[in-house]
């Protein structure tokens, strides 16, 4: 999940399909022999066209899906790092996703498609207010935050 602060607000990135209209948090499959982190750092990439420093780890959320080649049930579980912007560009996303877009904290999440990720998104909230100096907390309300996973 990766966030920037931006004129006092907290935004995240989000990536979005189209059709039918869903958005989500970055996330993906590691590559052989590659860390949590370092897939994190890869695949958010890719994903958002957006260059990311990890902060630290939020927690990791499980779900069920239907592999659509083999039709069969798999668990996947879904490691989430608090990540802020150090580069790129949203413009720079792959075509995995339709649009990615920088969202105000209130408005990420209203926008979020899954409940386990508007959780996520919660507790990186939290993350980032403990790191605010005692008194600043004006950035509390329509904050935005963007982050990253991997599995």
């Amino acid at each position: 999940m990766v966030y920037r602060i931006r004129n006092g607000l907290i935004e995240a990135a989000l990536c979005g399909r189209l059709k039918p209209l869903k958005w989500s948090l970055p996330k993906g499959t590691p590559n052989k022999s590659e860390s949590l982190e370092e897939t994190a750092l890869r695949e958010v990439q890719e994903e958002t066209g957006l260059e990311v420093q990890i902060e630290a780890p939020i927690g990791n959320i499980s779900y069920w899906f239907v592999d659509p080649e083999s039709r069969t049930n798999c668990e996947k579980t879904v490691h989430f790092f608090l990540m802020s912007q150090t580069g790129g560009s949203t413009d720079l996303h792959d075509f995995e996703f339709d649009r990615v877009e920088w969202f105000p904290w209130d408005g990420a999440l209203r926008s979020l498609t899954y409940p386990s990720e508007v959780d996520v998104l919660q507790r990186a909230l939290k993350m980032i207010r403990a790191k605010e100096p005692q008194g600043a907390g004006s950035h509390g309300k329509g904050k935005s935050m963007e982050g990253a996973a991997c599995d």
